[in-house]
């Protein structure tokens, strides 16, 4: 079993920049790839970025390609999002997600999830 804790989302101006963090639970983190999605209103949730679980394979959709970056620390059992450049189409609540395996792919592929945190970019 493995929780998930985010935090770090909230309001910020076109253009400026938050980190978001997940802590996680348990003593097999870097057995599992992680993940941060998105859901806006309306929308479908979409993954953002994913590391492999030993930190090596990074994805980014093309839509935060160059804005955001995924991190990890296996010794903290911490996942983190820099987002920079922030823009209004990046409103959205942001889930935290953990996939037991390298890589995360695919909503469907997701075994734990966090509560989410709200990023709201406005000015």
């Amino acid at each position: 079993q493995v929780q998930l804790v985010e935090s770090g989302g909230g309001l910020v101006q076109p253009g400026g920049s938050l980190r978001l963090s997940c802590a996680a639970s348990g003593r097999t983190f870097r057995a599992y790839a992680m993940g941060w999605f998105r859901q806006a209103p309306g929308k479908e949730r979409e993954l953002v970025s994913q590391v492999s679980s030993n930190g090596v394979i990074t994805y980014h959709s093309d839509s935060v390609k160059g804005r955001f970056t995924i991190s990890r620390d296996n010794a903290k059992n911490m996942v983190y999002l820099q987002m920079n450049s922030l823009k209004p189409e990046d409103t959205a609540v942001y889930y935290c997600a953990a996939r037991f395996g390298l890589a995360l792919q695919d909503i469907r592929d997701v075994h734990y999830w966090g509560q989410g945190t709200q990023v709201t970019v406005s000015s």
